[in-house]
């Protein structure tokens, strides 16, 4: 009998991390799982607008008109490059951020705590003094550079072609470096000491020795890190339709910007999700190179 009871209990020891991890499950379901199968389903349709209702079934004319949409490839380009440029930018001052912080000096538990300000800020309480500060007639930005001689007229840096992508992916990788400096300086923290007073006595130089054991040592965080920041960068919205709603002329105009504009400002719903359903393929893929490249190096 004690026998039949172990195996009973033992039994139920086996389903509890199941039960418990149900909850769980069911939301994930409803809020992730669900939302995107309908999108899928919706993007071989022509629905009326915002209203309930699949209606027409069109087949794969929403993504044959994608693939002729001039403008989806320009979107399609401008997110490449911003999604690039956020990974460089952020990982790449996050790193050497989290090296100077993680060296020993006065202060640098303030200095610590400062460069963690921009990412502590509310994102859109931030980027509306952004965008106050980088008025055309009456910014600081205008102001400071013209009596320091940078610029000559005060410059339209939200509404030029040429200088609305890279002012967003500024204001971008300010607010997001110090996420990476943090995860980079909590993995640079540690790697052991031993290892670079073995390396000094070897006589390696200092490159050789960042890059045998400072980054090999934080790899798999920098890695995840890179990943977490690409797809986080591919899907931003609030900051890009804060600062310029896409503009101008479509120069800022991410996907997901592209796909909200479709959708709720001409409710071409059908349409809109055939480009969601693109990019989602994308961020599949980028996460398949990446654990690929993880396999490989490991």
């Amino acid at each position: 009998m004690n026998g039949i009871k172990i195996k009973s209990w033992n039994r139920k020891e086996g389903y509890l991390p199941y039960i418990l991890t149900f909850p769980a499950l069911i939301i994930i379901l409803v809020m992730l799982i669900y939302p995107i199968f309908r999108g899928i389903i919706i993007s071989f349709f022509d629905p009326p607008g915002l209203m309930p209702g699949f209606g027409e079934f069109v087949g794969l004319e929403n993504y044959s008109r994608l693939l002729q949409d001039s403008n989806f490839w320009i979107s399609l380009r401008t997110t490449l490059i911003y999604t690039i440029c956020c990974l460089v930018g952020a990982v790449g001052t996050g790193l050497i951020t989290a090296l100077l912080l993680n060296s020993k000096f006065k202060g640098r538990g303030i200095a610590r705590v400062l460069m963690t300000a921009p990412w502590a800020i509310p994102e859109v309480a931030a980027v509306m003094i952004w965008v106050f500060m980088l008025d055309p007639n009456y910014g600081v930005v205008n102001y400071l550079m013209s009596q320091a001689g940078i610029i000559g007229e005060y410059v339209r840096w939200l509404n030029q072609i040429d200088t609305a992508l890279p002012t967003v992916l500024f204001v971008t990788i300010w607010k997001i470096f110090p996420f990476s400096s943090i995860v980079l300086l909590t993995a640079l923290q540690s790697v052991p000491e031993e290892l670079y007073e073995v390396a000094k006595i070897d006589g390696a130089n200092l490159f050789q020795t960042f890059w045998n054991i400072t980054i090999l040592s934080i790899r798999p965080t920098l890695m995840l890190l890179s990943l977490l920041v690409t797809i986080w960068s591919f899907k931003r919205f609030s900051i890009i339709w804060l600062m310029t709603q896409g503009g101008p002329m479509r120069r800022t105009e991410s996907l997901v910007v592209m796909v909200y504009r479709t959708a709720f400002k001409f409710f071409d719903t059908g349409y809109a999700a055939a480009i969601g359903v693109l990019g989602l393929v994308l961020s599949l893929l980028i996460t398949t190179a990446y654990f690929w490249v993880q396999n490989k190096m490991d």
